[in-house]
This record gives C-alpha cells, sequence and structure tokens, in this order.
C-alpha cells in the first residue's frame, strides 16, 4: 500500500507538469507569424514552426500572411462631371509586419475594407465618366497608391486594387450608344469620301493614258460592249468612234444647238441643249 502511494505521488506530479508543458505547446504554419504576448506585454514574434508559451504568463496571436483578396461593396459614386455611377472594386492585400497588425489597429481586416470603400468614392469623385471607362489602369494604380500609404502604419502592403463594375444609369447608356453610333456614321462617311477622291484620281489617270493613242479608245469602247453582251440577251449596233467623232464635228460646224440659234426661236438669255442630247 505503501507503494502504491508512492507511486501515485510521483506520477500526479508529473502529469501536472506534463498537462501545463503541453498546454504551452504552439503551432505556426509557415504562411503564419505568432505575436506573443507576456503578462500584457508585446515580447516578440514566434515564426513558423514548433513553439511553446509559459503557460498562464504568454499569449500569442496568430497572424496570417498570405495575400487576401476582399471585395469592396458596391459604391454610389457621383464623377466630377455629376454623372451618377454604382461601382465595385476588389483589393488585394497582405500583412507584411504581423506586430503592427495586431499592435496599431483593433481588426485590420475591417479597416483594410473601409479605407478602401471610402478611398474608391473620393478617387472616382475626382475623374469625369469618360475617363473611368478609359483610364481605368491609371484609377487602379492611384487608389491602390493612396490605399498602401494609408495602411503601411499597420504593416499592410496593398498589392493591387481592380475596379470590377460600372453600372451606367440607362439614360447614360443610350446616350453613349447614340455617340458611338454617330461616330460610327462619321468615319464610314470619311471613307467613302476617300474612296470616291481615289477613284476620281485613278479615272484621270486612265484618261490620260487613253487620250496618249486613240487606238486604246477604240479598244476600250469594243470591251464595254462586250461586257454588257455577257449580262444577258441584248441587241447591240456598234457605231465606229470615228463616224461619232464626224457628227460631232459636223454639228460643231453648223451651230447646232448654240445660243441665238434663230432656227430654234432661242433667245440669247436661254441656255440650248447639249450636242446629240435629246429634248
Amino acid at each position: 500500500m505503501t507503494d502504491v502511494f508512492g507511486l501515485l505521488g510521483f506520477l500526479i506530479p508529473l502529469g501536472i507538469v506534463l498537462l501545463l508543458f503541453l498546454s504551452g505547446v504552439r503551432i505556426v504554419n509557415e504562411y503564419q507569424n505568432g505575436v506573443v504576448f507576456r503578462l500584457g506585454r508585446y515580447v516578440g514574434l514566434k515564426r513558423a514552426g514548433f513553439r511553446w508559451l509559459i503557460p498562464f504568463v504568454e499569449r500569442m496571436v496568430i497572424i496570417d500572411l498570405r495575400t487576401v483578396a476582399r471585395d469592396v461593396p458596391p459604391q454610389d459614386v457621383i464623377t466630377r462631371d455629376n454623372v451618377s455611377v454604382k461601382v465595385n472594386a476588389v483589393v488585394y492585400f497582405r500583412v507584411i509586419q504581423a506586430d503592427k497588425a495586431v499592435l496599431q489597429v483593433e481588426d485590420y481586416l475591417y479597416a483594410t475594407s473601409q479605407l478602401a470603400q471610402t478611398t474608391l468614392r473620393a478617387i472616382l469623385g475626382q475623374v469625369e465618366l469618360d475617363q473611368l471607362l478609359t483610364e481605368r489602369e491609371r484609377i487602379n494604380r492611384e487608389i491602390q497608391q493612396v490605399l498602401d500609404a494609408h495602411t503601411d502604419p499597420w504593416g499592410i502592403k496593398v498589392s493591387n486594387v481592380e475596379v470590377k463594375h460600372i453600372d451606367l444609369p440607362l439614360e447614360m447608356q443610350r446616350a453613349i450608344a447614340r455617340q458611338a453610333e454617330a461616330e460610327r456614321e462619321r468615319r464610314a462617311k470619311i471613307i467613302a469620301a476617300e474612296g470616291e477622291h481615289q477613284a476620281a484620281e485613278k479615272l484621270s489617270m486612265a484618261a490620260d493614258v487613253l487620250s496618249r493613242n486613240p487606238a486604246t479608245l477604240q479598244l476600250r469602247y469594243l470591251q464595254t460592249l462586250v461586257e454588257i453582251t455577257t449580262g444577258g440577251n441584248h441587241t447591240i449596233l456598234p457605231i465606229p468612234l470615228d463616224i461619232l467623232r464626224a457628227v460631232g464635228a459636223a454639228a460643231a460646224r453648223s451651230g447646232f444647238g448654240s445660243r441665238g440659234d434663230s432656227r430654234h426661236g432661242l433667245d440669247d438669255d436661254e441656255e440650248s441643249p447639249p450636242a446629240g442630247g435629246l429634248t
């Protein structure tokens, strides 16, 4: 009996010591840091691995060092040109100094989220709608720099900010659609005008080439007749160009269609029909 009590007297203190030892054991993961407090005072950081704390004396707060993606709820923003839009975004940040994230701010996740909302409204209120739609990368970079400057005392690094969606009013969507349609019509008219200009230049060059040799004009005339006949059943009465030139010269010598012709009874102020034309 004495041996039993003696064994119990040895095992009970040993169990208490073992229990106290196990109660102070902490395992810190590779992506975490532990902020240690001893009797309420900050004493240092614990890195990844097996760590032991003095039971009932020391306390450790685990901080995750991985990048956090936090959605910014849709914000009602009035741009500089007085257009009301609803914008939401996403913020990417991570803790780089775990001690500051615990000592300098109560809840760094909530504080960063609220700061992102106010910064988003402040920055977007300084730009116009066209800039918000076309210069999104610059705006994202500006928001990221402002957030990073404000969260640096908290030991937080804001790596990126992305504006995800911009909700425009229906009236503004219709106005933008009309503007885009007008811009497309303007481009189409410019392209058509440029095409007409280039075609006129080419025709002028072709006329110069044909005028150098009368035979080329005759060949072009015959080729045109061939193209007309390929379109269907047509009856073509070819007239040599020499006859047309002779008729035109005779009409010019006889004064046909000139001003003041007494045979046509035209006054001096009236215009005659062109040569060879139908009246």
